[in-house]
């Protein structure tokens, strides 16, 4: 199973997104009311709805990128924030260039295949400015087959520790019901823990 544009889209057009909260993350929503900086450069990327960035905008947020393999959800979106001034790009998040202060992560870990996750951390850390950082939600738990693919606590240590500061990588006391104490919350800055 190639996990494409063609796969993402015909799961939105056929309304198979059981990972869609319809609205903003609880966790990401808190993350972001303490974020310092509305001028951040922000990207969400594998964005899917894009509830967060509906929730950037409310906050007063000026400079959010959002990317997304799939084409029916970037022309949706390119819609939905109509005159707004929100980049949204539609690609491969391996193949984008740029630099940012936050990248938001939101079930695009664990969309994408768990072959990619050491290339996955090289990129955030690529395009994460100095001190940059990558904050948000991974699960805690393993799924039969996927998307979603699990993970865990000690897997995720192994995997960012050697690129990443972890400032925080614990479970979530905000997650909706249905995903109680099966989520970690991340806020890890760009510089080697041993830094």
């Amino acid at each position: 199973m190639e996990l494409n544009d063609e796969f993402w889209s015909k799961r939105y057009e056929l309304h198979q997104t059981g990972w869609d909260l319809h609205k903003a993350s609880p966790p990401l929503k808190a993350f972001i009311d303490q974020w310092p900086d509305i001028n951040s450069r922000v990207l969400i990327p594998g964005c899917g709805n894009a509830y967060e960035a509906d929730y950037l905008l409310q906050k007063g947020f000026t400079q959010i990128t959002l990317i997304d393999i799939s084409h029916v959800l970037t022309e949706h979106l390119q819609e939905h924030f109509k005159g707004h001034s929100i980049q949204i790009i539609h690609g491969d998040f391996f193949d984008h260039e740029g630099t940012y202060d936050l990248v938001l992560e939101q079930t695009f870990f664990c969309a994408i295949n768990p072959a990619l996750r050491e290339q996955y951390v090289l990129k955030m850390k690529s395009i994460l400015a100095p001190d940059g950082v990558l904050a948000g939600v991974l699960f805690n738990r393993d799924f039969e087959g996927g998307p979603p693919f699990g993970g865990s606590l000690p897997e995720y240590i192994q995997l960012f520790s050697p690129h990443f500061q972890i400032k925080t990588l614990e479970t979530c006391y905000n997650s909706i019901p249905a995903r109680q104490n099966t989520e970690l919350f991340i806020q890890l800055i760009n510089g080697s823990s041993n830094a």
